[in-house]
């Protein structure tokens, strides 16, 4: 992440940023650090491994970038299908799972805590 001296303002470039693994595969995660922006921002490696969980406080916002042709989200009790371009919002205690291979720009809001948190055993195939 790249914050400028003096100016009012904050640059990052994903691929600057460490991944980190997460239910999901790898997240690059901004903004963390940042006082003034009450959320963090991630873009996510979602893999064919990702498992179902949902964030007690916290609700996330997908922004599908890339995905294969059959893509799909668990979301509650259903399962949809998804493509690049597709906004997926998730309140808190929705269980959620990304089923196949995506890259997705998450808005997490309050800011990211992995104490929030929660993985559920149910995993869709």
């Amino acid at each position: 992440m790249t914050q400028r001296s003096g100016q009012p303002y904050t640059l990052v470039h994903f691929d600057d940023v460490e991944p980190v693994e997460c239910p999901c595969g790898l997240a690059r995660r901004a903004l963390a650090d940042v006082k003034s922006f009450p959320a963090t921002v991630h873009r996510t490696t979602i893999t064919d491994r990702a498992k179902p969980h949902y964030h007690r406080t916290l609700c996330e916002t997908y922004y599908i970038l890339e995905c294969e042709p059959n893509a799909r989200m668990r979301l509650g009790d259903e399962v949809v299908s998804v493509c690049a371009g597709t906004l997926v919002h998730i309140p808190p205690g929705t269980v959620h799972q990304a089923i196949g291979r995506m890259t997705v720009l998450i808005f997490v809001v309050p800011k990211f805590n992995p104490s929030d948190e929660v993985l559920v055993e149910d995993a869709v195939d």
